[in-house]
């Protein structure tokens, strides 16, 4: 196989650069499949522009991931305390890593269903997500032929899959597969919590493609400042603790512009109540379609159905009534997906998980569950820390320098979502009836409370 380079045009980075190992991967059945699965689901509905793909998102992930890589392993930039964790620049285990951690960043999303995450937790049997796909088809045969046929060094399945999952995932799924602290920072380049490359392509290609610009952050600051970083995040003495990815003290503000750009998509985006709802009637559409209510786990099924034979099956559906989910897709075709009927009050009583959802519940029971859904975004998790290198050479919390990562707000999204025909009956009902359901919901969980002691 020759060395050549290959470069492609990428409305977020410009160019994306790949050789012929890239290629292989980059032509293969799996990859090429993902040219057919939207990046945001059904939000082109909401944002007419976000009709892009996993296919692109993809290869973006491993532009960013090859670039932080070359900035965390030059040997100027790699602090004496974590030297004996980096294999020797420019030595074969070394091009080895790099080499996977590219084509596990090219792989990360093939295990995607069509239309990515909107179905993907109601229709796939028990045991099974998007990342045991993955793991799944990295051993597949269609991908054994491409491994096989590169130069050494052979990137080993198991070492592709472990960087495209993460331990967290691999533990999950029990796949028997362990991390050293090297590979744990190399999974930690593609799919870290903060500085994953994952997040910091789909941050700016989202916010891109839906004209939005609350995903935009100095990426280029943020990625030349990123180091292997020796000892513990919360700035204790403790240096048994293996080394993490963290920052400079000069790029703490752009990793604070990182976590307030996420914030601000998903409450502008990925949780829009419009984008919430079509997401709901796409898995009632699916449930009613698919063979058993599910997708296959077989991977000769899972690559043969992408979000076209999707978009096919929902128009036939909607114009003919007898079909399986014809309501659900005809609300999808011709827009008549359900309005917020109710969203969340500040002075809703209880946690965003009582006071909403219980409306919902309520007005489920009044006017029919398939005419009510509740839509909320994810609970704010811990704050995110990570440690700093300081401007005397100590690593530090990044929660001891930063009030904004502290203080990061949690989610105000959370919607009751109605039939539109209902909208105006409910939301009087709900109007009327709102303090007596939370009450009712309150009395229930101090009794479980009380139970449970």
């Amino acid at each position: 196989m020759s060395k050549r380079h290959y470069e492609v045009r990428d409305a977020v980075h410009v160019f994306i650069h790949y050789g012929d190992a890239e290629r292989a991967v980059i032509d293969s059945r799996p990859f090429q499949r993902l040219r057919d699965v939207h990046q945001l689901a059904l939000s082109y509905l909401v944002y007419p522009g976000a009709s892009h793909k996993r296919f692109e998102h993809s290869l973006g992930v491993m532009e960013v991931a090859g670039r932080i890589f070359d900035v965390v392993t030059r040997p100027d930039k790699v602090n004496d305390d974590v030297r004996d964790v980096i294999p020797e620049f420019g030595g074969s285990e070394h091009q080895y890593w790099r080499r996977v951690l590219r084509m596990a960043a090219l792989c990360h999303d093939t295990g995607h269903l069509p239309f990515s995450h909107a179905a993907e937790e109601a229709l796939l049997p028990d045991g099974w997500d998007h990342e045991r796909l993955t793991r799944e088809i990295i051993h597949s045969p269609q991908m054994a032929a491409v491994w096989d046929d590169m130069p050494r060094p052979k990137p080993e399945p198991d070492d592709v899959v472990k960087l495209a999952l993460g331990p967290r995932k691999v533990e999950k799924l029990n796949l028997g597969l362990s991390f050293d602290a090297w590979q744990a920072i190399l999974a930690e380049i593609i799919v870290g919590d903060v500085f994953g490359a994952d997040r910091i392509d789909y941050l700016l290609r989202d916010s891109l493609h839906t004209g939005v610009a609350y995903g935009r952050f100095d990426s280029n600051r943020l990625i030349e400042t990123l180091r292997i970083i020796p000892g513990a995040p919360e700035g204790g003495e403790d240096t048994d603790v293996d080394p993490q990815l963290g920052c400079e003290r000069g790029g703490l503000e752009s990793a604070e512009a990182l976590m307030l750009a996420r914030y601000f998509m998903f409450a502008q985006v990925y949780y829009h109540s419009a984008r919430l709802a079509y997401n709901e009637h796409l898995k009632d559409f699916l449930a009613a379609w698919l063979p058993g209510g599910h997708f296959s786990t077989d991977i000769d099924g899972h690559l043969s159905r992408a979000d076209s034979e999707v978009l096919v099956a929902i128009r036939a559906a909607a114009d003919d009534p007898s079909a399986d989910g014809h309501d659900p897709a005809r609300r999808i075709a011709r827009r008549e997906h359900f309005r917020i009927g109710y969203s969340r009050r500040p002075d809703d009583v209880g946690a965003r998980t009582l006071a909403t959802e219980a409306i919902a519940r309520a007005a489920g029971a009044e006017f029919g569950a398939e005419n009510v859904r509740y839509g909320a975004s994810p609970r704010r998790g811990d704050p995110p820390d990570f440690p700093v290198l300081d401007r005397d050479g100590s690593s530090v919390s990044s929660l001891s320098l930063s009030e904004v990562l502290t203080k990061l707000p949690a989610s105000r999204d959370e919607y009751v979502l109605v039939e539109p025909s209902l909208r105006e009956r409910a939301k009087r009902w709900i109007a009327e009836h709102r303090e007596g359901i939370i009450d009712q919901a309150l009395a229930e969980q101090a009794r479980e409370e009380e139970v449970s002691k």
